[in-house]
């Protein structure tokens, strides 16, 4: 980091005012923050210009336009080598132009004075502490998992994780024949459950909820019917005849024109 190179006074002469005070000044006409250049806003061209000094403080000698280059006079500002005395709190103050700082910034762009940081998440539990369906194959597989990645569980020694692991699959490897026989029973309940369903009098039953001797007689009745006559599983809102007779029989030409040219087309080939 490059030194910063203090101010000098290079003239002992001053505007033979009285002392500027900071404290009769408004907070937002200097700057007096450590590590930085201290600066004020000169009280006759109200411009900002450099405090000159270690010990004695004055304005830096300016001019009242900043138009010199452009042709216009040189003109000295009355302000010029004016002593400056700081009798403030130098922290007190930058705290409260801190205050105004963050009161005047936008509300979405405010930063809380405390950073409350999101917490590291928990890790995750080992294998031999996960509660899920125990089975017998999924004991065996969590197990051998942990023997091929474990270097601690060799031989007849498990560590701590792959004792519980061994002990969970010994457990379920004896509770199995119970567990065979239980669902060896309840495939049998289920079995005798269906044969009761479809016995004849169960059919029976439900023949007759579903239909019954009425629907049975008439699905099985062979009668003879009068030609032009209305079968009674046909309402008599039915139309027997197209209702435009002659867009029909154009209709019936024109598909008959159709299936000639065809069979004739079928028979050149």
């Amino acid at each position: 980091m490059p030194r910063v190179r203090p101010g000098r006074v290079r003239t002992k002469n001053t505007n033979r005012r009285e002392a500027l005070k900071l404290s009769g000044m408004a907070p937002e006409d200097f700057n007096v923050r450590p590590g930085e250049v201290k600066s004020i806003a000169c009280p006759d061209c109200r411009t900002w210009r450099r405090i000159m000094g270690e010990k004695v403080l004055k304005i830096r000698e300016h001019c009242i336009s900043d138009k010199v280059a452009e042709g216009e006079k040189h003109v000295t500002c009355p302000g010029s080598d004016q002593l400056v005395v700081i009798d403030i709190d130098v922290r007190r103050w930058q705290s409260e132009q801190n205050r105004l700082l963050r009161d005047a910034m936008p509300q979405e762009n405010r930063r809380a004075a405390r950073q409350f940081y999101k917490p590291l998440p928990a890790p995750a539990a080992p294998v031999s502490r996960i509660k899920a369906e125990v089975t017998l194959e999924s004991t065996r597989q969590s197990y051998l998992a942990h023997r091929k990645g474990c270097t601690r569980c060799v031989g007849g020694q498990h560590c701590t994780d792959g004792g519980i692991l061994a002990r969970r699959y010994v457990f379920a490897l004896n509770q199995e024949p119970a567990r065979r026989e239980a669902r060896e029973q309840l495939e049998r309940q289920e079995r005798r459950i269906a044969r009761k369903q479809s016995v004849p009098a169960v059919r029976k039953a439900q023949w007759a909820k579903h239909g019954g001797k009425a629907v049975e007689t008439a699905n099985n009745r062979c009668a003879e019917r009068t030609p032009g006559s209305l079968s009674e599983f046909r309402g008599p809102q039915l139309p027997l005849a197209p209702q435009n007779v002659e867009a029909h029989d154009r209709r019936q030409a024109e598909l008959g024109k159709r299936y000639a040219r065809r069979n004739a087309t079928t028979s050149a080939a």
